[in-house]
């Protein structure tokens, strides 16, 4: 078999939409199953519509198609308007606001955003303001998850890079608020101050900006090779696709590229996001460029990470499954937390985490009376 018959049915239509004219019904079913699972339904649908083929599809396909259309670009309306209104929340922070990842594609017009589904917006701001970001955004309606005991709040506020999750009580809103692209506690020297180094202004949006290219490619690829985000795993690398190939057009990126890299500290991660894209979606960019970024990472390491990633970057579908998938997703799991903390500390905040799935009294299900 081909190595482009081996990819999943997913990721070839993706790459190459026209082959979509040609799928059965079956094929379709498959396929639209390991899109929703993969949260890249919306993807899917507007490159069909791009491609002028969404009215010849089958009847069957067409109503799921448009409903994922219809989907993403609600919530890029719902975005546009919760933004607006965060703005004038903070408008008195001196900060910059700093959208990140899903929010600053779609505001800011970038490659991955047509179709792109998130469920929460991701900001960041300076650490010295954020005690006074917070107290503003709780006396405006927002609120931290009821389930976060004592501990899970030290998790996020001594050893991570973001508050625990908020959300808007009457909007229903999620919002990661970040200080930094990783947490203090991490073993990769990260200088999260050279973000704010020149951030872009967001046209229509006073006092919000996003990343400059360069670091937005860095940051995308710190949160899937740094942080281990699996569960969208398939999407956040076709989005770093959709990222390399949109900024590889401008002058002067590459080199832009590994030397921002190098002065943040994110170099591994890059040369990670590089090998994968190209290795899984043939993303073009310079060859030269994983020499640039220092050396590889051992030669067993490096095997161990293509057998891991070669499976946890798939569809997040059963048929899409290799043997060994669910042992790739704990080691990536481990090398997360791995990366994140230093060995007392991650000792004793699995050992806490598995005590408390252990301990924890299960739901009694609900049964419904007449």
């Amino acid at each position: 078999m081909s190595a482009e018959r081996r990819r999943p049915l997913l990721v070839r239509v993706l790459l190459q939409p026209a082959v979509a004219v040609g799928l059965s019904l079956t094929d379709w079913d498959l396929l639209l199953r390991q899109a929703r699972r993969s949260n890249l339904a919306g993807k899917l649908a507007e490159q069909m519509e791009r491609g002028g083929w969404l009215d010849s599809l089958p009847e069957p396909v067409r109503p799921h198609l448009r409903a994922a259309l219809l989907l993403s670009r609600r919530q890029a309306q719902m975005l546009r308007r919760e933004v607006d209104l965060l703005r004038r929340t903070l408008a008195e922070l001196p900060g910059p606001l700093i959208l990140l990842k899903g929010a600053a594609y779609v505001l800011g017009g970038h490659a991955p955003a047509p179709g792109r589904m998130f469920s929460d917006i991701d900001l960041l701001i300076p650490l010295e303001q954020l005690p006074r970001c917070e107290t503003t955004l709780l006396v405006h309606g927002w609120d931290f998850d009821e389930g976060l005991d004592a501990y899970d709040q030290r998790y996020y506020r001594d050893w991570m890079h973001e508050l625990p999750p908020l959300h808007h009580k009457r909007r229903g809103t999620s919002l990661d608020l970040h200080h930094a692209l990783l947490p203090p506690t991490a073993r990769t020297p990260l200088d999260s101050r050279a973000l704010f180094d020149a951030p872009r202004a967001l046209p229509g949006f006073p006092g919000v900006f996003e990343l400059p290219p360069e670091d937005m490619l860095l940051h995308s690829a710190a949160h899937l090779f740094h942080e281990g985000e699996l569960p969208n795993g398939l999407r956040d690398l076709f989005d770093l696709d959709a990222l390399l190939r949109e900024f590889g057009a401008i002058d002067g990126f590459w080199p832009r590229l590994t030397a921002r890299a190098r002065r943040i500290g994110l170099t591994r991660p890059l040369w990670l996001a590089l090998r994968y894209t190209r290795m899984l979606l043939d993303t073009p960019w310079p060859d030269a460029l994983l020499e640039e970024l220092g050396p590889p990472p051992g030669t067993l390491a490096l095997r161990l990470l293509d057998a891991c990633y070669r499976r946890a970057l798939r569809p997040a579908h059963d048929s899409c499954r290799l043997p060994g998938h669910e042992l790739a997703e704990a080691a990536l799991y481990v090398r997360s937390h791995w990366l994140r903390m230093p060995f007392g500390l991650l000792a004793r905040h699995l050992l806490r985490k598995a005590w408390t799935r252990m301990t924890a009294t299960p739901e009694v299900p609900k049964v419904d009376t007449p």
